[in-house]
């Protein structure tokens, strides 16, 4: 296994640890919404939770299908406390603009080292990040509409987030499989 990294690989290798925290502040966001009886809002962010950690484990599984070491990193501790039933959707709307910069870095990284693979390999993330941030910010003008019915916010994200979707064919696969 080659050891040695680009500047593309060492940046996708520090976003291993980026995915796992965000799945880690996901959990503590479905937390929080659980311990506050939102269930929609708590069953939203735990699949969000599940979907950053197999975004990492896409990015292990490149790794392994090019030859290349892989350490999994530690991560920071989540934030836990919010003051209001907004307060966790305001932060996961900055964390999915931090990530699609993040993103934006690496397919430039790649591209500017001419690491043709490792840009393709991104293409499916820019486009995830574009659905992320969308998700997001209307889920922070449903909860601003709401002006603190939790019903109706409850019942939005029940209709229109928590429906199941299919699974997207261009995904790259993840280590261990998706869950």
């Amino acid at each position: 296994m080659t050891t040695e990294r680009t500047k593309f690989q060492q940046l996708l290798h520090d976003q291993i640890s980026n995915e796992f925290f965000s799945s880690q502040q996901y959990i503590a966001v479905a937390i929080y919404y659980d311990n506050h009886d939102m269930p929609q809002l708590a069953k939203h962010f735990y699949q969000q939770s599940v979907e950053e950690r197999n975004h990492a484990m896409m990015i292990v599984q490149y790794f392994l299908d090019r030859g290349q070491a892989v350490d999994i990193p530690g991560i920071d501790l989540p934030r836990n406390d919010f003051d209001d039933y907004k307060a966790p959707i305001e932060l996961a709307l900055e964390q999915e603009h931090a990530v699609t910069q993040q993103i934006v870095d690496l397919a430039k990284a790649a591209r500017d080292t001419g690491d043709y693979l490792g840009e393709q390999f991104m293409q499916w993330f820019l486009k995830e990040q574009v659905e992320e941030v969308a998700t997001m910010t209307t889920l922070q003008t449903i909860a601003e509409r709401a002006n603190g019915n939790l019903f109706d916010l409850e019942n939005f994200v029940e209709r229109e987030l928590n429906v199941a979707e299919g699974t997207d064919a261009t995904a790259p696969p993840a280590a261990g499989g998706n869950l």
